[in-house]
């Protein structure tokens, strides 16, 4: 048997986020079901995180094992063809077994997509959070510039997260504006529950003035879920790198 790492992309609208669910169309069992049809057996696949309801990803990578003796030039073209189009397999090659695609992972990086605009664009809207008020991205940026480190982001988190320690180091975390979309990008060595739909919810809070720098400085230390801005829709939110 061999290990093999599956890098995908996938449009998350259809599906109840990643993981396998029993009421729920999952990306996890729709890949399974397409695996199990190439290999002629079901195997475990591993996913590198929790993607959310609604939530993207331009890159996800998970790990399963296969027989040594299945081609590997064939495998892509297989796997893509049996995958609906909202699923599409970016690459896949051996890798040691030591490797895990959640444990081995360094960090990874998340965009989040604001329309910022007065008319809706039924298009652009599908990808991104529309706002119709004009939103200072000064004021989001300086807010961005507080929680790079090291710090508990416990308030920044929903009650449904399933961990204990809730420190976490982002290492970038920028917004950048392109007529009228603006982007939050944000790299860390890991999230916690929905913590950057949250961060993006009170970036917007703060550029509208009801949230105030001195309290998310608050909240950084002194962690209340309170203190932060509202959780902001899964469909603006995109996994775009998982760091190795």
């Amino acid at each position: 048997m061999k290990k093999m790492l599956l890098t995908i992309s996938y449009d998350g609208t259809a599906y109840h986020g990643w993981q396998v669910q029993p009421n729920g169309k999952t990306v996890q069992e729709t890949v399974q079901n397409a695996l199990e049809k190439l290999l002629g057996t079901r195997p475990d696949l591993t996913g590198c995180s929790r993607t959310d309801t609604g939530v993207h990803a331009l890159e996800f990578c998970c790990h399963f094992y296969c027989e040594d003796s299945f081609p590997e030039t064939a495998f892509k073209k297989g796997l893509d063809s049996l995958l609906p189009e909202d699923i599409s397999v970016k690459d896949c090659f051996p890798v040691p077994d030591s490797f895990h695609a959640r444990y081995s992972s360094l960090g990874k990086t998340y965009v989040y997509r604001i329309y910022n605009s007065p008319v809706r664009d039924p298009f652009i809207c599908r990808y991104s959070w529309w706002i119709e008020r004009p939103l200072d991205t000064e004021k989001m940026q300086k807010f961005c510039d507080l929680i790079v480190g090291k710090h508990d982001f416990a308030g920044f988190s929903s009650s449904g997260r399933t961990v204990q320690d809730t420190v976490r180091e982002v290492k970038e975390c920028t917004v950048s504006k392109s007529g009228d979309e603006i982007l939050i990008k944000i790299t860390a060595d890991g999230f916690l529950y929905n913590m950057v739909r949250i961060i993006v919810g009170t970036a917007v809070g703060v550029s509208d003035g009801r949230i105030s720098l001195s309290q998310t400085q608050e909240n950084l230390s002194s962690p209340e879920r309170s203190l932060a801005g509202i959780t902001a829709p899964p469909n603006g939110l995109f996994l775009e790198k998982v760091l190795y």
